[in-house]
């Protein structure tokens, strides 16, 4: 075949492309372990498995239409005090920022109040079905900005579908511990509500023509990530000398 006979045209793009494909469905698993971690125990695994599946499937869906995809490129009207052209895909991120950060911004609120759903009996439990449908709206504009990224790096239909398959087995692999991981440390599950905010905030800017330099918000995110680490490893040496110096009843 043609592209076996010249890897260098696709062997590069592919990998480059895969790895950006996991970075940014980064976001994704910790959005969807986050809504997982309030369904119970035995449910949170089938809703983690049908979130990043309905990701796939809107990702393949988008790269099939990808015409209709560039038409949401074209500007709709201009926001006077902005003097921005708002386009359809501006729109979707708009929309996809604000709710990412009233919900993130909703569930920082309840942790901070008391009211999260295993530890208060009075909160009201959350369906299956509820959970499913806000992964898919968040589906629909993580999903977005990664095709939209797929499609001005490489050209071929295949490369791309093939990254969407790697990174999807790759996030399918490593959900359940990431979502288990920010379960149980409280301090990592309010860090990572933190970036979905600073996301949340980067979609807006982005909508409004305000670009912000992914590599920095990335940055800025490993960075704070290695330092929780720190912290909780401080935290766990910390806890043994007390344990140890407690009276015997």
């Amino acid at each position: 075949m043609e592209f076996l006979a010249n890897p260098q045209a696709w062997f590069v793009p592919l990998l480059t492309l895969t790895l950006l494909e996991i970075v940014l469905g980064v976001d994704n698993v910790i959005f969807i372990s986050i809504l997982a971690g309030k369904l119970p125990k035995n449910q949170q695994a089938n809703a983690r498995r049908t979130g990043l599946l309905l990701a796939f499937v809107t990702r393949i869906a988008l790269l099939f239409s990808i015409s209709w995809l560039m038409s949401l490129t074209k500007p709709l009207f201009t926001l006077p005090v902005l003097d921005h052209e708002l386009t359809g895909r501006d729109l979707i991120l708009l929309v996809g920022g604000l709710f990412l950060i009233g919900k993130s911004v909703t569930e920082i609120h309840h942790r901070l109040e008391g009211e999260d759903g295993e530890a208060n009996p009075k909160a009201k439990a959350i369906s299956f079905n509820a959970v499913i449908v806000q992964i898919m709206m968040l589906d629909v504009v993580f999903s977005l900005d990664s095709v939209i990224t797929a499609v001005g790096m490489v050209n071929q239909l295949w490369v791309m579908i093939t990254a969407v398959c790697i990174s999807l087995g790759v996030m399918l692999a490593f959900a359940g511990a990431i979502g288990d991981f920010v379960n149980r440390h409280p301090t990592i599950k309010m860090l990572a509500l933190s970036f979905l905010i600073l996301i949340g905030v980067t979609l807006v800017g982005e909508s409004l023509g305000r670009h912000i330099p992914k590599g920095y918000i990335y940055f800025s995110m490993g960075f704070a990530f290695a330092v929780e680490m720190l912290n909780l490893r401080l935290r766990a040496k910390s806890v043994k000398p007390v344990e140890l110096r407690r009276p015997v009843k």
